[in-house]
Formats: structure tokens, sequence, C-alpha cells
């Protein structure tokens, strides 16, 4: 569970990016998080995960904050940003056994999930080239990998399809699915209303730093009075 509590952010010149944010994602959801560009989507990320400090407010993982016990807080989820950057001289797999040194994965353990992993999204084949020549997609099939590669419980996703291939897509949305069904959490933010609509249980619409609504697709609809797309219903809301 990750619970955001009466959090603001501002920028240099007393601007909000961030105000007065409250929201919870239960265990157990995958859960949406909408908005405009520039409207506070990244900067709620980063807070969650520690990269931005917090003006005022607290944010909770599993009960643990991130900002008065980062450590045990930061063990709790794994993060996708929204950019793949690596460690791009080393090899594919010496930067998967990076991680899994970092986050103290068993030898048994590292070498099946590597396994299991790279041949669900397809790179398997090239974990012993250097990062530096794979495509874009291929950075983020590794950096995804990475991630799951400790099995956190809570999953924080930054626009986690972007330079996907469609079968890479395909299975992170099984695999996110999956992890919410079996009592976990998965946060991601997207510009792809149409993913949204077929995977979400819940969404959160976020607006010039403010939440605007919380609730189902449905809800959503109903809030709007659409009964066409999410995309048409976001639209309304957020004009």
């Amino acid at each position: 569970m990750i619970e955001i509590k009466n959090v603001n952010e501002s920028y240099v010149d007393g601007i909000k990016v961030i105000d007065n944010m409250n929201l919870t994602i239960e265990d157990g959801v995958v859960f949406g998080f909408i908005g405009p560009n520039g409207a506070g989507k990244t900067t709620t990320i980063e807070m969650i995960t520690g990269v931005l400090g917090i003006d005022s407010g607290d944010i909770l993982i599993d009960g643990k904050s991130i900002k008065t016990d980062p450590i045990e807080a930061k063990k709790k989820f794994g993060f996708v940003p929204d950019t793949p950057d690596v460690f791009e001289k080393l090899t594919g797999l010496e930067y998967l056994n990076f991680i899994g040194d970092v986050y103290e994965i068993s030898a048994k353990d590292r070498l099946e999930r590597v396994k299991r992993l790279s041949e669900k999204f397809n790179i398997q084949e090239h974990l012993k080239d250097r990062i530096q020549s794979y495509s874009h997609g291929m950075k983020q099939k590794l950096l995804i990998i990475s991630v799951l590669l400790h099995n956190p419980k809570n999953w924080i996703l930054d626009e986690p399809m972007t330079g996907l291939d469609p079968k890479a897509s395909y299975t992170l949305k099984k695999l996110m699915k999956e992890h919410s069904k079996n009592g976990n959490t998965v946060f991601f933010s997207t510009h792809v209303l149409e993913v949204a609509e077929k995977i979400c249980d819940k969404i959160a619409v976020i607006d010039k730093g403010k939440i605007i609504f919380v609730g189902t697709v449905e809800e959503l609809k109903l809030k709007a009075k659409s009964n066409s797309s999410l995309e048409e219903s976001f639209l309304k809301i957020v004009e």
C-alpha cells in the first residue's frame, strides 16, 4: 500500500507543483495515474520514490515513511522511471547481477528470475552485449527486468510502455494484472488512456498539481456524464 498524506511541493519561486495531495493506492489494485503534460505526475512519482524531497506532508510505503525511514521504504518497491538510464558500459547480464547484489538476491533466485524474465521480454540473446548497443526499447525491457528482479511488493511505473514493442507491452500488462491479483500494488502513470481503461481497477486524475478525481473508469464516466471512452471523459473533466 502507498499512502500520500497532505503532501505539498513547490518550485524555488514558491509556485506549487503539488497542492495538498492525499491519495491511497491499495493492495491488490492496478492503479492508473493520468493527467495532462505538466500536471505533476512525474513529480508525484519522484516524491513517492524518494528521488525528490517533500516540502510538507509524508508518503508511506507499506507503513514506512520515505522521509524518515527512506532505506526501509525503498526496499518495499520497484521503480521504473520514464527514461531508461542504465550503466551503458556494462553488459545486460552484468547490470542485472549488479542489481542482484544491491538487493542481496541469492544466486539460485537470481539465475531463475533472470532466465524467466529475459525470455518473457525476449532479450535473453542480448544479455552478453553491452547496453550501449541496445535500442531504446531493449533498454526499457532491461530496466523493467532489473526492477522486477527482487520481486518487490509495490510496483511504481512511470510511462512503462514507452518504447516497448507490442509483445513486450502485452507481457508487461499481463504481469501487472497478475501482480495485483496476488494482493500486491501496481501504480503507474500513462498518457495512453486506452491502456488505462483496459487494465486499471482504479484511476486518479491530476491537474495543475491537484487530484481532481479518484475512482473506477465507470465512475469517471458518470462524473463526466459520458457514455463514451475514458479519453472523452478525461478531456471533459480537465477542460
